[in-house]
């Protein structure tokens, strides 16, 4: 029986579109979740005492994470369409099994930034100047495998932009004691599932000659995680404090370390299929803090 899952409905489309939908990855939400929660802190936070989340704002939001994400994934594509046709996890992706050429790509990229632009337009200016501003990250991630070991920490830099411009959409500009740490903690999120992530393709990378946090911590990566996890929880309490959170923000932090300990504890970096499971489990945290920012402010 045919299900309402991403994956089924990008194979349920017609035949030549379904190359374009998989460059943007409509067929794994996982990452746009992940580029998309940040933003819902954000904006969560932002809101007024007593007062739902800007629903307006969220969708708009959620569109953007859709657009950017696809855009990123397709930058991220045509940078390594050689290096994905030698690792047969990425061989299928459109660029590198030829089903769409590289001009293609070139011009479905520029639609998709075309209708984010419009997206961001619809902002105020002081967002529109900041959203602007992470665009150099969007385009230059996908080279940073190539010259460090730390390219999880400039995804995280780019994934959870949205922790910044979530506020500013909502309040004009930054509160920067509140948006710094909230950042900061997204981007101790990122370094924690895409190295989960990375532990995956840790063989191929070798084999190709790309880098990884999963290849820098190799047996240490639990010990790494842990860390990454203690500066997190730490970076969202600071932030809470300082936007007059509650006892349920709390209550959702506390979940969050009881979610990321069992993650990191019953994770076998050496399977790839578990560590598939956890780094998608990691929309549940997401999803937790998104709750305990609204019943807090409720």
């Amino acid at each position: 029986p045919r299900s309402f899952s991403a994956a089924e409905l990008v194979r349920a489309a017609p035949g030549p579109l379904q190359p374009y939908l998989r460059l943007m990855r409509l067929h794994q939400p996982a990452g746009t979740w992940l580029l998309y929660l940040p933003c819902t802190w954000s904006i969560g936070l932002a809101a007024d005492p007593g007062c739902l989340p800007d629903w307006h704002m969220l969708s708009l939001f959620g569109v953007g994470a859709v657009l950017m994400r696809g855009a990123g994934c397709t930058i991220n594509d045509m940078w390594d369409r050689d290096f994905d046709r030698k690792v047969a996890r990425t061989a299928s992706r459109p660029l590198a099994a030829g089903d769409i050429s590289t001009f293609q790509s070139f011009v479905f990229l520029g639609g998709q930034l075309s209708l984010a632009l419009c997206v961001l337009l619809c902002l105020n200016y002081y967002s529109i100047v900041l959203g602007a501003a992470s665009l150099s990250l969007v385009v230059t991630y996908p080279l940073m495998k190539r010259i460090t070991y730390w390219p999880q920490l400039v995804l995280g830099l780019t994934f959870n932009w949205g922790a910044l411009l979530g506020w500013s959409a909502i309040k004009g500009s930054c509160e920067w004691s509140v948006c710094l740490p909230l950042y900061l903690s997204g981007v101790m999120w990122t370094l924690i599932y895409d190295t989960i992530y990375a532990h995956q393709d840790k063989k191929d990378d070798i084999m190709i000659g790309v880098k990884s946090t999963a290849l820098q911590f190799k047996e240490d990566t639990k010990q790494w995680l842990s860390g990454f996890s203690l500066a997190m929880l730490l970076s969202l309490c600071v932030a809470g404090m300082n936007c007059n959170q509650t006892f349920p923000y709390y209550s959702a932090v506390a979940a969050i370390g009881a979610h990321l300990a069992h993650q990191i504890y019953t994770l076998d970096i050496d399977k790839p299929e578990d560590c598939w499971k956890k780094f998608a489990s990691n929309r549940t945290v997401g999803i937790l803090l998104f709750t305990g920012i609204v019943l807090g402010n409720l």
